[in-house]
């Protein structure tokens, strides 16, 4: 199993994490991770550390299709890619109707289509085997009835086939990413679980889970925090209607808890909200507790599909060594 840092992405406040990623790199994790909603965007961060960093591969967890167009992102990609020596990791993902129609002022049809024609697209732009059309729907190249013409990249990139990853949480999704990607970026997993909501992968395929992690004797503290942000993305990160969280929260067996949640934090009534989630979501969901109790738990993610373990929580040196030796020891 590979060990990455996810950063996630800026809270209230700029977080320059380079002494984190330099200790991340000199501990022996293979990758670290940064991602965006409606804040901080996920490449500029991976360029500064990069820039300070000669190992580590550099992944984004994910940047939003409706952020940048297709050629935009493979662009950006492509010079990431370059100036980093190879190490870029290409997670991408659809995000939900909330962001993407009230930041961006898109519209969201379609998420499995549009990712698809989206990776075929950048993958088109990477290999410069013919100037680059697109016929699908979504993003017609050149625009039809105007003045464009085909083009090509004029860089030839590093790598032709810069790994993309897919955030995925829905099983067509899920399936697509496995056919389409070289990785899938699940959110929220229950490692024991997965196959049976997902099936098998291919051989070859990374799995790279994001896992909250705090190393504490306080357990119920711990969990609370798991919960806390289990509240935000099961009640408020995404509409009534259409919360792509809750959903796979009900996925995993927790339907009527998850439909629950989101009502009474919809009512404004966050606190009991928080008390409905059940303790087993949140301790299935993520690794908390002394060395001992981690080391036990990480046997459920090891007999799992997943290949890639992406911590988050943990930023000092003496978190960071203990995560790694409890993982790679």
């Amino acid at each position: 199993m590979k060990l990455g840092l996810n950063l996630g992405y800026w809270q209230r406040h700029a977080d320059d994490a380079t002494e984190v990623v330099q200790t991340a790199e000199r501990l022996g994790y293979d990758s670290v991770w940064t991602a965006e909603a409606y804040g901080s965007d996920a490449f500029t961060p991976l360029a500064w550390y990069g820039a300070r960093t000669r190992r580590i591969k550099l992944g984004t967890s994910v940047a939003q299709l409706s952020a940048r167009t297709p050629v935009a992102t493979a662009m950006t990609a492509m010079t990431l890619d370059h100036l980093t020596g190879g190490r870029l990791l290409l997670g991408v993902g659809a995000s939900g109707p909330q962001v993407v129609e009230g930041w961006y002022g898109q519209p969201f049809p379609r998420p499995l289509a549009r990712t698809r024609e989206y990776v075929e697209i950048m993958r088109k732009v990477w290999r410069r085997e013919e100037p680059v059309t697109n016929e699908g729907p979504h993003y017609p190249l050149p625009l039809p009835g105007g003045l464009g013409k085909p083009l090509k990249l004029i860089t030839h990139p590093l790598r032709p086939d810069i790994p993309v990853y897919i955030g995925a949480e829905g099983p067509k999704n899920v399936a697509m990413a496995a056919e389409i990607a070289q990785g899938w970026l699940p959110l929220f997993t229950f490692p024991s679980k997965i196959s049976e909501l997902y099936g098998d992968f291919p051989e070859g395929f990374d799995v790279a889970a994001m896992v909250m992690v705090a190393i504490t004797d306080d357990v119920r503290s711990a969990l609370d925090g798991v919960k806390m942000m289990l509240s935000l993305y099961i009640g408020g990160m995404g509409a009534k209607s259409r919360n792509f969280h809750a959903d796979i929260v009900g996925r995993m067996g927790y339907a009527e808890a998850a439909s629950r949640i989101q009502a009474l934090y919809l009512a404004g009534r966050r606190q009991e909200a928080f008390d409905a989630i059940p303790d087993e979501l949140a301790d299935g969901i993520s690794l908390v507790g002394p060395p001992g109790r981690i080391k036990e738990r990480l046997q459920l993610w090891r007999d799992s599909p997943v290949t890639n373990l992406l911590v988050m929580g943990p930023r000092d040196e003496r978190s960071l060594t203990t995560v790694r030796d409890l993982v790679l020891g």
